[in-house]
């Protein structure tokens, strides 16, 4: 699977070098063109290639494609070359049938069986099959195509269910207006030290040494262990969130802006919030559940949610609001909620 993840990405950086061969010519290369130039010269720069499944280099040429048409579209930056030390993973399947799973088993080509940890969820046609390693562990994503309609999609939102507004934050993960809070882990912070001593050891080894490659694998496995923990806890929390609500009511972030404050931006790239918000939305339209944004400047923790009026000014410090004007005392987290809450 190694060697695969290889021969996709010597594909792509293929496909990318002829590609701009064609620009700097004035000749603009179609999939067609760059397809048919990789076949004919492959097995005379990457002779091991037949032990491999074409499937790899055909599906990372069109991945290429695609790079290229986003990047015409004004949505991405011209492509870049794939780095050896980069994310490995290549599209295993052509098209449907190309892969097959019995239980807890999956066939790819030139590969053959290999074990699974739980047996896929859904039957159907298989469709695309991505093989990625992370941390030196192998995924293996599925794209299902049931008979039956996605009952997740279609179903119907149940009257007794209450409108909730999320207020996020650092301290605490997600707020309802219900009064309901969820934690944030804070992974990096309690990571941190072993974070900087992992660093510091390989900062130490001579670089690509036997002791450098070790001191890598044990430096990503904390990052791969944080990063799960964070999207453990964004998993749950998004899900309880959605399976709560008729409707929901959320904040419009600017998160490159608010990293600009240095005393936050550490804290605010651990909780991940921009992500965080977006899981609630897409599980939330899975659901037929409306999604009500607020503007990005709407001062919810500012704002008394039984009077209306907007204080001034507001410190972090003051976990507890507390109105001049018609004396409303609330929690602060639960106050910007029930602001953002959709009447």
């Amino acid at each position: 699977m190694a060697q695969h993840c290889g021969y996709a990405r010597v594909a792509y950086n293929a496909a990318l070098s002829s590609f701009k061969s064609g620009l700097d010519d004035g000749n603009w290369k179609t999939l067609y063109d760059i397809k048919k130039e990789f076949n004919a010269r492959k097995r005379d720069i990457f002779p091991w290639c037949d032990a491999m499944s074409q499937n790899a280099s055909k599906n990372a040429i069109h991945h290429f494609s695609d790079a290229v048409r986003r990047w015409k579209s004004g949505q991405n930056r011209f492509p870049v070359p794939k780095n050896r030390s980069g994310k490995q993973s290549y599209q295993a399947d052509n098209g449907q049938g190309s892969v097959r799973v019995h239980k807890k088993r999956v066939w790819l080509p030139k590969v053959g069986w290999i074990r699974m940890c739980e047996e896929l969820r859904w039957t159907g046609d298989i469709g695309r099959v991505v093989v990625s390693r992370k941390d030196d562990k192998w995924f293996v994503s599925i794209l299902v195509h049931t008979d039956e309609e996605n009952t997740m999609v279609q179903m119907s939102l149940i009257d007794d269910k209450p409108a909730v507004g999320v207020d996020v934050g650092i301290n605490t993960l997600a707020t309802c207006s219900d009064g309901t809070k969820y934690e944030n882990p804070r992974p990096l912070k309690r990571y941190l030290r072993k974070l900087r001593r992992a660093g510091r050891m390989l900062s130490r080894k001579t670089r690509f040494s036997s002791n450098w490659h070790k001191a890598r694998k044990r430096l990503a496995s904390i990052h791969y262990r944080v990063s799960c923990i964070r999207l453990d806890s964004h998993h749950k929390a998004s899900t309880a969130i959605v399976r709560k609500a008729s409707a929901i009511g959320i904040e419009t972030l600017n998160v490159s802006g608010m990293l600009k404050n240095k005393k936050l931006a550490k804290h605010i790239a651990d909780a991940s919030l921009s992500r965080f918000l977006t899981m609630i939305k897409y599980k939330a339209e899975r659901r037929g559940i409306p999604i009500t944004e607020a503007a990005m400047f709407f001062a919810s923790s500012k704002t008394c949610s039984s009077c209306g009026h907007k204080k001034t000014e507001l410190d972090l410090s003051e976990r507890t609001y507390h109105c001049g004007e018609c004396g409303f005392t609330c929690d602060r987290d639960v106050n910007a909620a029930i602001n953002l809450c959709p009447s």
